[in-house]
């Protein structure tokens, strides 16, 4: 189980820890608050496995550690969890960076790891649960670095599902609505974010978007994150019934107003799934460059 550091990941390596399953948890921080709490509630079934998925020899060490603990019995279970995202911009704004690290955490290192646990999974006939985002499926505005990841990631484990049948391995997809989990829902952090795009973007960018048209969407942001749900039960039951049920479902949507949103990408025309993803989430005003009051400056001038 990755990402256990805080949210989902945390919580599930909680419930499943209840349950009675031996359970490997991936944090980024042995020492971190999310790590010490696992520690202090979970029995001494719960395994603490320090990994960082843009290290190749972070993934090797855990393969390794888990190899070694369940060689005779297999392995019944993967919950690829850890994801990352710190840009909310226009992918025009979006340092390519920002895209490259997304990819390394939520695609490239669930996919090693997925990779390096297939043996046992496969010894086992086991499950492999994946938590992506309707963000992997929909153009909502100022998350594309993220979104691309996940639908990489969402990609990948569709073909996983359909390659893996003949030996038995279940794939599912978890699909989250808009949750309290780790950073997101921290002002502080995306501040800190927004300031440092700010102070990183190419003078002539700035000039054209405005640094008041960024600023506008790290707020809608903000207040977009305050409704965000704090209870995690609906995701946890998800992940749960995607490792032990007889037929899990090859996707699942906890969270609320996931199926109207679905329902509106998949059968209304283009321009209103962009204005009901921008009413819905981030409607960014006018880029500098395009607004009235700027055209006319520019011919007083």
């Amino acid at each position: 189980l990755s990402g256990c550091d805080s949210g989902f990941g945390q919580a599930t390596a909680r419930h499943l820890d209840i349950m009675g399953f031996r359970v490997f948890a991936s944090v980024l921080d042995l020492q971190s608050p999310g790590a010490q709490e696992l520690r202090q509630s979970c029995s001494t079934r719960l395994t603490l496995l320090q990994m960082d998925l843009t290290k190749r020899e972070d993934i090797q060490r855990v393969l390794q550690h888990i190899q070694a603990h369940t060689n005779s019995t297999g392995l019944w279970g993967l919950v690829n969890n850890a994801g990352f995202n710190d840009t909310i911009a226009d992918a025009e704004l979006s340092p390519l960076g920002k895209f490259r690290t997304c990819m390394e955490v939520n695609f490239f290192g669930s996919l090693e790891l997925t990779k390096g646990l297939l043996p046992l999974l496969r010894s086992a006939g086991g499950r492999i649960v994946t938590v992506s985002s309707p963000a992997g499926d929909m153009p909502f505005p100022c998350l594309a670095a993220y979104g691309a990841s996940k639908a990489a990631l969402s990609l990948v484990m569709d073909t996983f599902r359909s390659e893996l049948q003949p030996w038995g391995i279940k794939v599912s997809l978890i699909l989250p609505g808009y949750y309290k989990t780790g950073t997101t829902c921290d002002p502080a952090f995306w501040n800190l974010q927004k300031q440092q795009l700010l102070a990183s973007l190419p003078q002539e960018l700035l000039q054209a978007y405005g640094e008041d048209y960024v600023e506008e969407i790290n707020q809608q942001f903000i207040q977009f994150m305050k409704v965000a749900v704090e209870d995690l039960s609906a995701v946890v039951n998800s992940i749960t019934e995607g490792l032990l049920a007889a037929n899990p479902a090859v996707r699942y949507y906890p969270g609320q107003g996931l199926g109207i949103m679905y329902f509106i990408h998949r059968y209304l025309p283009y321009f209103v799934r962009d204005l009901f993803l921008k009413g819905f989430f981030i409607n960014p005003k006018l880029p500098r460059a395009l607004r009235r009051e700027h055209h006319s400056d520019v011919k007083k001038a």
